[in-house]
C-alpha cells in the first residue's frame, strides 16, 4: 500500500480522475459568522450557584415564591414528617406522595440544630404540598423549621441556617423579597407562629461594628478635624 493514500477527484471540465492526497483535503469549513452570545447562552445554561448539597437532581421548576412554615411540634425530622404526611389525602381523596416541604431545618431534637435537609420534592423538583394554593404549591419552595414558634422562637442556629438558605434560593431563582411569605400570609393558620421572625430571615440585620473599627473611625475623624484648612 502507498504511504500516502489518495482519493480521486473529478473536474467538471475533465472527467479524468485526478489523485488527491488525503493530507491535502481541507478541514470542515468554519461557519460564515460566529454564533451570537444568546445562542451560546441557550446551549450552555449558567451553572448553579447553590452549594452541591442543595442542588436538585432534576431540571429546575419555575420557582417564584418561598413559603415558610413550622412543624408546630417540639421535635421532628424529615422521616417522621414524611410518615405523617403520607397519611394525608388531597381534596380528591388521593394520598399525598409524602412530606409536603422541600426543605426542613432542624432544632436539635430529631435533627441537628441548624441542619438543612432537602427532601425528595426538592431533589426531584416536584410541586409542594404545603400551601392552600395551587399557585404557591406549584411555584413555591416550602421551607419548614422544626419547632413550635407560637411558644418560643427558632434557635440561633436555625435562624442563621434559614437566613442563608433563603438568601441562596432568592439569588439562584431571582425571587423577590415580597415573594418570601409565611404560611399564615396565604391561609387562615397560625403557622409559622407569632414568634417567627420573618423580617430577620428575609433581610438579616447588618453586623454590629466591632469596637476596633469604631475606634479607627474616631481616630480618622479627629485627624481630619485637626488638619489645617487647605482652602
Amino acid at each position: 500500500m502507498p504511504s500516502n493514500p489518495t482519493i480521486e477527484r473529478s473536474s467538471p471540465d475533465n472527467l479524468t480522475a485526478t489523485p488527491l492526497p488525503i493530507d491535502s483535503l481541507p478541514l470542515d469549513p468554519l461557519p460564515e459568522r460566529p454564533l451570537p452570545m444568546s445562542a451560546i447562552a441557550t446551549a450552555m445554561p449558567l451553572a448553579s450557584q447553590l452549594p452541591q448539597a442543595l442542588r436538585p437532581g432534576a431540571a429546575p421548576r419555575t420557582w417564584k415564591y418561598i413559603v415558610l412554615h413550622h412543624t408546630a411540634t417540639e421535635a421532628g425530622d424529615v422521616a417522621t414528617i414524611n410518615e405523617a404526611h403520607r397519611q394525608r389525602t388531597d381534596s380528591a381523596g388521593r394520598p399525598w406522595l409524602g412530606i409536603g416541604y422541600h426543605f426542613v431545618i432542624g432544632n436539635g431534637r430529631g435533627m441537628a440544630d441548624g441542619l438543612v435537609e432537602p427532601t425528595f420534592r426538592w431533589t426531584d423538583q416536584l410541586h409542594g404540598a404545603h400551601a392552600a394554593s395551587r399557585q404557591y404549591n406549584e411555584h413555591g419552595i416550602g421551607v419548614c423549621l422544626v419547632g413550635n414558634f407560637s411558644e418560643q422562637p427558632p434557635t440561633q442556629r436555625q435562624l442563621a441556617a434559614a437566613q442563608k438558605l433563603v438568601a441562596q434560593l432568592r439569588s439562584e431563582y431571582r425571587i423577590t423579597r415580597t415573594n418570601v411569605v409565611r404560611h399564615s400570609d396565604l391561609s387562615a393558620t397560625e403557622c409559622p407562629g407569632e414568634l417567627f421572625p420573618l423580617d430577620s430571615i428575609v433581610a438579616p440585620p447588618e453586623p454590629e461594628p466591632s469596637e476596633a473599627s469604631s475606634i479607627d473611625r474616631t481616630v480618622a475623624r479627629d485627624r481630619f478635624l485637626d488638619e489645617p484648612s487647605r482652602n
